[in-house]
């Protein structure tokens, strides 16, 4: 959420438009995406009957975001498929690039994951040229997330690796975890334990040190799988133990199945 400096001007002295961006910032925070989406669409009004494209892109981004995050998907892309030619227009590389990775990922939450790989790929393209490791890093982390749903582990694993190379350059510790994890489950995916293991370990670190503990938990979730195939009880019941105090801590939606799981652990010991 942004923060907004004091203003000399009167509510009644704010432009329309910036009224309602205002709104729909305060409400998109409070999770109202009904009254947020209809405060960017009288945004969106506003900046059209203004003609001020480049405004109107920043609106029509914000409505798209919403209306994706509501899984109206067919309406946000709508307003990201504008937004991507008034980008053009402008030749603004950078917002082009954000703006195709959005679309990539729209393709995913729409379960249309086969035409993500375009968006995705044209987007890599424009970030590496523009040196942005940070967006690199994510983008990498989705694209290899497509390819280990694909059951395409080799080239995962790569993707995976040149994620945590871009998350490294620009110390992205958030990135770090979220990667390390999703390649550590790939792996487990594939019945690699050791490399599995490392990685899971590794994101498990870095979520203690960002103090994400509901993140941490889904982590040791997947390391008590590792050390009940490999039949080490003592691993295990560490790691569930630990998965539900930190169920009760935060009241996660799993605590029922952990503690089943927990107690059949210790059954069969």
């Amino acid at each position: 959420m942004c923060s907004y400096p004091p203003s000399r001007l009167t509510l009644y002295e704010i432009p329309m438009a910036d009224e309602h961006k205002h709104r729909g910032r305060i409400f998109l925070h409070r999770g109202d995406l009904t009254q947020a989406r209809a405060a960017w669409e009288a945004a969106v009004a506003d900046d059209r009957a203004a003609n001020n494209p480049r405004e109107l892109s920043t609106s029509l981004g914000n409505l798209g975001n919403t209306c994706a995050l509501m899984q109206d998907f067919a309406a946000a892309e709508h307003c990201y498929r504008e937004v991507l030619d008034i980008q053009r227009t402008e030749g603004n590389r950078h917002a082009i690039a954000h703006t195709l990775a959005n679309l990539g990922n729209l393709q995913i939450g729409a379960d249309r994951p086969d035409k993500a790989r375009p968006y995705y790929l044209e987007a890599l393209d424009l970030l590496r040229a523009l040196n942005d490791d940070r967006a690199l890093g994510i983008l990498y982390n989705n694209l290899a997330l497509q390819e280990a749903r694909n059951g395409q582990w080799e080239q995962a694993i790569a993707t995976f690796t040149q994620a945590l190379d871009c998350h490294r350059v620009v110390g992205n510790e958030e990135g770090l975890a979220v990667t390390y994890s999703q390649l550590g489950k790939c792996f487990l995916d594939q019945g690699d334990l050791v490399r599995a293991e490392r990685c899971l370990n590794n994101a498990s670190e870095h979520y203690i040190k960002l103090g994400n503990e509901p993140a941490e938990a889904a982590v040791l979730r997947w390391l008590a799988t590792i050390y009940e195939t490999r039949r080490d009880q003592v691993s295990a019941n560490r790691c569930l133990d630990r998965v539900v105090s930190l169920d009760q801590r935060y009241t996660l939606p799993e605590l029922q199945s952990d503690l089943v799981r927990l107690a059949e652990l210790n059954r069969a010991g």
